[in-house]
């Protein structure tokens, strides 16, 4: 049996290659020009449209071959996760192809951000079929503190297997560490083994200076 992590990826993976979005939809950042139309999607979902406003540069628009805005979606950041919230569409006949069209943009952003793990609390089905799943109490320790202030459940999906990453870096940087000690050690090595070297040559020279003071004392001072 495929453990079922592995089928939603599996499946997520399926619905990617075989997606046909359609022809002329365009995703791009959200800009002030579009406000308008942004509100107007919100505040027929009963979204806090005030409150989203303020976070304009979060969001993403599609539009369609004509330029109209018909679909948003916001896109939040905190250290490797990330949030998918604020969704809202004036035509929902074609909102799953937005989405999938929002998912490709996504993927671009999370991979530039090393994203490990994506939240959502939208509720649309094509979140589950795409491989989210509800968190239990103790994926939810993860949740970052800036988004536990949001009320209702969350669904979240795995990009990369925290564990593994975190454990590959903490190896590395032992090795790291490792390497940087053996190197202190080599030239620690080098610097004692001059300063004898220095010491060597100096007291050397000075033996020599005074064997030669000593022969110019005598030479220039014949005894009589």
């Amino acid at each position: 049996m495929i453990p079922l992590p592995a089928v939603a990826i599996k499946t997520r993976m399926t619905q990617t290659a075989g997606m046909n979005p359609q022809p002329g939809l365009r995703v791009r950042r959200a800009t002030l020009d579009d406000l308008a139309a942004l509100r107007t999607m919100w505040l027929s979902l009963r979204l806090p449209a005030d409150e989203l406003e303020k976070r304009l540069q979060d969001f993403q628009v599609v539009e369609d071959a004509e330029g109209k805005v018909f679909g948003v979606i916001g896109i939040q950041f905190s250290k490797q996760y990330a949030r998918l919230y604020g969704e809202g569409f004036s035509d929902f006949s074609a909102a799953d192809t937005a989405r999938q069209l929002f998912w490709r943009r996504f993927e671009a952003l999370a991979a530039n951000h090393g994203v490990f793990r994506v939240w959502t609390q939208e509720t649309s089905l094509f979140w589950t079929r795409w491989g989210f799943q509800p968190a239990n109490a103790a994926i939810l320790m993860r949740l970052p503190e800036e988004w536990k202030t949001s009320e209702g459940g969350w669904l979240t999906l795995e990009l990369k297997n925290e564990e593994a990453v975190t454990t590959a870096l903490e190896n590395k940087f032992a090795g790291f560490m490792d390497a940087e000690k053996k190197q202190t050690a080599r030239v620690a090595e080098k610097a004692r083994t001059l300063k004898t070297i220095i010491i060597i040559v100096g007291f050397t020279i000075g033996i020599s200076c005074i064997g030669i003071a000593i022969y110019l004392f005598f030479h220039r001072n014949p005894l009589q």
